[in-house]
């Protein structure tokens, strides 16, 4: 069940209401929010990492291998929240030696799972979009 992108717009000065979970994805800026265990799992990685998030709100994060840790396309940076996501696993940390970029918040969408409510902010490099992916969209910004 996918919320198909019509997120609202939050007043971005007040925290996450307690049980919530509030992500922004930049550079498009597009922050959705939900109460935390409700999230239907959408089958795009691990249940509530980025990118099943990112899926069921219609945000676009390539994941050329379909998020099973087979690729780096979801390659995102944690700008907020590192803290309540779970530990990287030892295949994560070895696919993401061949990531580009790579940087000390770096994770795969694919693989970094919500573990407790709060305020997340992610960054998706624009250098890491593969806009010509089958079924994805062609430009930033283009709705699913």
């Amino acid at each position: 069940m996918s919320n198909n992108g019509t997120d609202h717009q939050f007043d971005l000065t007040i925290p996450a209401a307690e049980n919530m979970v509030r992500i922004t994805f930049e550079p498009e800026g597009r922050t959705v929010e939900f109460a935390f265990g409700t999230l239907p799992y959408d089958h795009h990685g691990l249940p509530m990492s980025f990118l099943d998030v990112a899926e069921n709100y219609g945000i676009f994060l390539d994941h050329a291998c379909g998020g099973v840790c087979a690729c780096t396309t979801c390659h995102i940076h944690i700008e907020q929240g590192e803290a309540g996501l779970n530990e990287a696993s030892e295949e994560e940390l070895d696919r993401m030696e061949k990531a580009p970029g790579l940087q000390l918040n770096s994770r795969l969408g694919c693989q970094a799972v919500i573990t407790r409510p709060g305020t997340y902010i992610v960054a998706i490099p624009s250098w890491n979009k593969n806009y010509v992916s089958e079924g994805k969209p062609l430009a930033m910004g283009e709705a699913k």
